[in-house]
């Protein structure tokens, strides 16, 4: 990937983007995992909090689908959060069109983006601060990860284990995933071209030749997908309630 030969004119800034587009099939419910309550407000609502009480987010995107009723009132009015109704097919397609949204917005080409899942609502500030620190420097960019902690098998067709895979330097992907906006948004369109449906912003990043950065993450970062998590992050985040009580 081509990467800028010259610092830019002026400082880069830091949006969060949380693509809150999908309909959560896996978590059976009346309602997306997103909009599930814990502790009385939205998932979604918790995600969105850890970014704007992290003073180097300038703004907060959460991108839905056109016809999305649920997120307006869910999510509590603030001047650095915006409500973009640019959700498509894709996880990839969400995402390039809250890019887009940002650059209508007054975001420049190189301003950073942090792309995080609204369903990774235990996400605190302290780790939203440890990705900028370590991927403002970088020339890529990069994504909060965890080193795999088990045993991995590789299954054969009838759910038997095939084989016992190697687990040295295979990292477990979270998000928040920052890059420059343009560079994205580059590596979005050029994977849409080709037919490809990368999982998760690294991944397109990586199709045009880039390394990103990992940083370590935590175990506590996880994506809500199935009912038990629902439990796990709402003792979570009423322990932190506590503590701050």
């Amino acid at each position: 990937m081509q990467m800028p030969s010259s610092p830019p004119a002026h400082s880069p800034r830091c949006h969060a983007l949380i693509p809150s587009a999908g309909s959560g099939a896996r978590l059976p419910g009346d309602a997306p995992k997103q909009y599930r309550r814990l502790l009385g407000d939205c998932v979604v609502q918790h995600t969105v909090q850890a970014f704007l009480r992290t003073p180097r987010i300038v703004s907060v995107a959460v991108v839905v689908q056109a016809d999305d009723t649920r997120a307006a009132t869910c999510l509590r009015p603030d001047a650095r959060l915006a409500i973009l109704p640019r959700g498509g097919a894709t996880r990839a397609h969400s995402v390039l069109g809250g890019l887009d949204g940002l650059l209508q917005a007054g975001a420049m080409a190189d301003d950073w983006v942090l792309v995080h899942d609204a369903a990774r609502c235990c996400i605190t500030p302290e780790l939203i601060e440890r990705l900028i620190d370590a991927c403002l420097p970088d020339a890529v960019g990069g994504l909060l990860a965890l080193p795999l902690p088990d045993t991995l098998k590789a299954a054969d067709p009838a759910g038997r284990v095939a084989r016992t895979e190697p687990r040295e330097g295979r990292w477990l992907a979270q998000t928040p995933q920052m890059f420059r906006i343009a560079a994205l948004r580059e590596a979005l369109r050029a994977a849409m071209a080709a037919q490809v449906a990368p999982t998760d912003e690294a991944g397109a990043m990586e199709r045009l030749g880039a390394a990103p950065l990992l940083v370590p993450g935590a175990a506590f970062n996880f994506k809500i997908t199935y009912p038990q998590d629902l439990e796990l992050a709402q003792a979570l985040l009423a322990q932190r309630a506590g503590d701050r009580a």
